[in-house]
């Protein structure tokens, strides 16, 4: 995994072209250190892939040969996990490829842009395996029961179009641009108060029956924060001098 480092963000570039950037356990170790990192210094993540593939699964030479125990320590499940759970949002660029664990690990972000060469699904279930590593409840939360169950029980492949008409992505871009949308997204953020855009994340992914306290306490620390009387102050002087 190719990592560049921005003060405001991360962009950590899957790169495994031999293996169609399939996931493998050195990719796993590298997520875990890259979250160490954005959790001790929150930036916004992209992540994105090489060769005009994101990510075309989990690497099926390892996962052959993993065992029970190996499924109960959910090694790719706990990295994706940390993934979402990063304090500032993620953006997954998607090109191409991004099947199985690619497509879990897409799921994990909190904006998803894509390619019309995108190809997204989890075929697990043709290789004798189910997928463990989110899609089976963050895609139904996404897309809703009906559409998660026909995407995961028959395995199908979505193509770009459907992955937008069903909510998976949220745009399409060319594949020259997809970073420079990804770049957009970030600046959006960045000109943001990073810790109203941390908490409206945590709300954003809180389960509803922390509903409506958790806005109300977190609203109530913005509320006593510098930077909004700053930023309020500067709105009202702007409005005034027009």
């Amino acid at each position: 995994m190719i990592v560049e480092r921005r003060h405001d963000r991360v962009i950590a570039t899957l790169d495994r072209p031999e293996r169609r950037n399939a996931i493998d356990q050195e990719t796993i170790s590298a997520l875990h250190d890259l979250c160490a990192e954005l959790e001790a210094e929150p930036r916004t993540l992209i992540v994105t892939g090489s060769g005009g593939v994101f990510a075309s699964g989990a690497d099926i030479a390892e996962l052959r040969e993993r065992t029970a125990e190996d499924a109960r320590r959910g090694i790719n499940a706990t990295a994706f996990i940390r993934v979402r759970e990063l304090p500032m949002p993620v953006i997954a660029a998607l090109d191409g490829y991004a099947l199985g664990g690619g497509a879990e690990l897409a799921l994990a972000a909190d904006l998803r842009i894509a390619t019309p060469r995108l190809r997204f699904g989890n075929p697990e279930t043709g290789l004798g395996i189910m997928p463990a590593a989110g899609a089976t409840w963050r895609l139904r939360e996404i897309v809703g029961e009906a559409r998660a169950g026909e995407l995961l029980l028959t395995g199908r492949i979505l193509d770009a179009d459907d992955a937008l008409d069903w909510g998976i992505v949220a745009s399409l871009h060319d594949p020259d641009a997809l970073l420079d949308a990804a770049h957009g997204l970030a600046d959006r953020i960045a000109a943001n108060d990073p810790l109203a855009t941390m908490h409206t994340k945590r709300a954003l992914h809180a389960p509803r029956d922390q509903h409506p306290a958790i806005e109300l306490e977190l609203q109530a620390e913005l509320f006593e924060s510098p930077e909004k009387h700053r930023r309020m102050t500067a709105f009202l002087e702007r409005r005034a001098s027009r």
